[in-house]
């Protein structure tokens, strides 16, 4: 039972925060604010927020820095196996969310780049021209049915959430996560709870290493670098969730109280 606990908790969050805050992987900023932040447990978060941080800068980084000195063949080739893997997750939600239409596109799209693309390796859907892939969650999809975030939640270990994205994540738990399923209960010989547990952990890697200058930036240049992130990690979610209907937005950070945006072409 404790081993399964275990699992659950590592299989649900274990990087899954962080690594939803940009649909490609990577960092994306807005100017606009969220309307409210509901920080009920400040003094609480920002102490685990420390604990990440240097739980961070102790572990996460410096993997982080060892995978991306790998041949550039081999982290794109991880980074698109991971996204095509996240198609099992973001199916089931487009339907949630009433879109039929993108539930078939992706289902098209998982099975051409499983196939073709040689277990997703290579993104051989966007080379024939499908729609640019957006990840969706079971927290977008609460957001979507009108759930509002609730408070914010920095998880030690697992990083920022929202009561709301915590609950949305335990639908793994329920049979959300096909991956999930197969895997730990799928009794097969080849797929294992390691191996599930194996992908999330490079997940996290995966974006942290995509992400190591922007995040150092972002430190250097806050004032307050708990409300930085808490700031970017609740503007992204509500772009999600809004899906992205104002367009693609490039934004670059240069201090605390200044965002340029930059339209995406």
């Amino acid at each position: 039972m404790v081993r399964y606990l275990i699992i659950t908790v590592f299989s649900v969050f274990l990087f899954s925060s962080v690594a939803n805050a940009g649909s490609d992987g990577e960092i994306e900023l807005t100017k606009s604010q969220p309307e409210e932040i509901k920080d009920c447990f400040e003094p609480l978060n920002r102490a685990t927020f420390s604990f990440n941080q240097g739980l961070d800068k102790a572990i996460v980084k410096p993997i982080a820095k060892g995978y991306r000195k790998l041949p550039d063949p081999v982290q794109k080739g991880t980074s698109n196996a991971l996204k095509n893997l996240s198609n099992l997750i973001t199916i089931p939600n487009n339907v949630l969310q009433g879109d039929i239409k993108l539930a078939f596109i992706n289902t098209a799209r998982l099975a051409v780049n499983t196939t073709v693309g040689l277990l997703g390796t290579i993104d051989v859907a966007n080379k024939i021209g499908f729609p640019k892939y957006e990840k969706e969650d079971y927290g977008q999809t609460l957001g979507v049915w009108g759930f509002g975030p609730g408070c914010y939640l920095v998880l030690p270990v697992l990083g920022p959430s929202t009561l709301r994205d915590t609950t949305g994540s335990f639908a793994n738990v329920l049979g959300g996560d096909p991956w999930y399923n197969v895997s730990l209960h799928g009794n097969n010989e080849f797929l294992s709870e390691e191996l599930f547990l194996a992908t999330k952990a490079l997940s996290g890697i995966d974006f942290r290493a995509n992400n190591i200058d922007s995040f150092d930036n972002l430190e250097k240049n806050s004032l307050d670098f708990y409300a930085s992130v808490r700031s970017l990690y609740i503007q992204d979610r509500e772009n999600k969730i809004s899906n992205n209907q104002r367009g693609n937005i490039e934004v670059i950070y240069k201090d605390e109280e200044d965002w340029e945006e930059i339209e995406s072409k």
